[in-house]
């Protein structure tokens, strides 16, 4: 008994799988599969093999009629529902709302765009200028027959990086705001186009945050070429602007060569001036010696006094060979005798009046000797020939550094003039229409994913 009650629950088990989900069978079939209970439960002495391999035979569908499928001649086969076909799918209030949400948050905000963009917004006006900074050094020529020529070449970066950031800073947009009246120019369209006009009320700040929205600055670091397109709502305006922007780039490019320039001389001309200083100052030392001594030059001084006490020489000389001379042919009482020791004894006297000069207590024409006399005027002539020296290599490294600065001046070299344009070709409706819905779809679907994965979850 125990077999055949596991039999029947196996049995029933593998009836249900065959038949799959099934509300239940119908009053005859109930019937049927009682009496098929009843005999497998009567024959206790069956196998639990058979009673399985009963179950698969019945489980096979063997022909069907009337939505039935054949049975066998040992156990009648079970009955399998088909069901109906699934009706088809209709829209629920879920889709009538994403429908909906679509509408209202891609399609009725383009539709505010488009309008605004193609009926409100003013048409705006372009103006390019291209330029580069360049330098100009001079170099001679190896022949000497050309003299000096000129090398152009680019500048470095940091030149045009430095006009690179000078176009969007305050500082230029306040200049060019006092030379064309920026606020005026770009908020005359406010009351028609507020989205893209500027607010006349704003501050410095607003009018340089508008101001970086109105121009565009295209820079290549390899080349050194820098391209600026201005933009206005009108065309005038826009080449005025793009031409003021290259005006304050050239000053500014001038400016910081004036710069250059100044810190290339400026230690070059300190010593310069020193060596002028020092020159003038030895000059004077010289002149204040003449002034104090009454005398020009002690060297030329002494000069003199060397050449007459060479004179002397000759004379006390030739007086000593003329009474040599006298002797020889008259008697000492001669009275030329007389006359000659007397002018011999003078000239002596005259010479060692002037040897006396020369010596310690000599005086000279201020009351000094002429040995502390050409002492200190020798070192007052050494320092002025010293400061006259220092003051012509000061000269020349000054003249040097001048010449070498001017041939590195920097400038400003335009390759595209600024434009005047024809037609307007800003804003760029389709781009920021596009760009619009773009962003919008995008949110949209974003909402719808999360709005399902939510439902799924619960």
């Amino acid at each position: 008994m125990a077999g055949g009650g596991l039999a029947k629950s196996t049995l029933r088990a593998l009836r249900q799988v065959g038949r799959g989900p099934n509300p239940g069978p119908r009053p005859a079939d109930r019937a049927q599969q009682e009496h098929a209970d009843d005999d497998t439960q009567g024959s206790g002495g069956s196998s639990l093999f058979q009673s399985l391999q009963n179950a698969d035979t019945m489980s096979r569908p063997l022909g069907r009629k009337g939505g039935r499928v054949g049975r066998t001649d040992q156990d009648p086969a079970p009955t399998i529902i088909i069901r109906p076909v699934a009706p088809a799918a209709r829209p629920q209030r879920r889709h009538w709302l994403i429908l909906a949400s679509f509408l209202a948050l891609v399609l009725a905000p383009g539709a505010v765009v488009a309008g605004y963009l193609w009926l409100i917004a003013e048409d705006q006006y372009a103006s390019t200028v291209g330029f580069s900074v360049r330098s100009e050094e001079s170099s001679a020529s190896v022949t000497g027959l050309l003299g000096q020529i000129s090398q152009l070449s680019g500048a470095s970066s940091a030149d045009t990086d430095v006009l690179y950031e000078f176009i969007q800073s305050q500082e230029l947009v306040s200049k060019i705001d006092a030379r064309l009246d920026l606020r005026d120019v770009y908020a005359r369209p406010h009351d028609r186009d507020p989205i893209f006009a500027y607010n006349p009320k704003g501050t410095i700040e607003d009018l340089v945050d508008y101001w970086a929205r109105m121009i565009s600055i295209s820079y290549d670091s390899g080349t050194g070429l820098m391209e600026i397109t201005a933009f206005a709502f009108d065309p005038q305006d826009a080449q005025h602007i793009a031409q003021a922007i290259y005006d304050e780039c050239t000053r500014r490019i001038n400016e910081l060569s004036d710069i250059a320039r100044e810190d290339a001389t400026r230690y070059a001309r300190e010593d310069l001036d020193a060596a002028v200083e020092r020159l003038r100052t030895a000059r004077e030392a010289v002149t204040a010696f003449r002034m104090r001594n009454l005398i020009v030059d002690p060297t030329a001084d002494i000069q003199g006094q060397m050449g007459l006490l060479n004179t002397l020489q000759g004379q006390l000389a030739a007086a000593l060979i003329d009474i040599d001379l006298l002797r020889e042919t008259t008697r000492d009482s001669d009275p030329r005798m007389t006359t000659l020791e007397r002018r011999i004894a003078v000239i002596q006297s005259r010479i060692a009046e002037e040897r006396s000069r020369f010596g310690a207590g000599g005086k000279g024409p201020g009351g000094e000797d002429y040995a502390t006399l050409v002492a200190g005027f020798e070192r007052l002539d050494v320092d002025r020939q010293f400061a006259e020296t220092a003051y012509m290599s000061a000269l020349a490294a000054y003249d040097a550094a001048l010449a070498g600065a001017q041939r590195t001046s920097r400038y400003l070299a335009a390759h595209i003039k600024p434009t005047l344009a024809e037609s307007s070709r800003y804003p760029e409706r389709g781009v920021i229409l596009g760009l619009g819905l773009l962003f919008a779809f995008l949110i949209w679907a974003t909402g719808v994913l999360v709005y399902y994965s939510v439902r799924d979850r619960r």
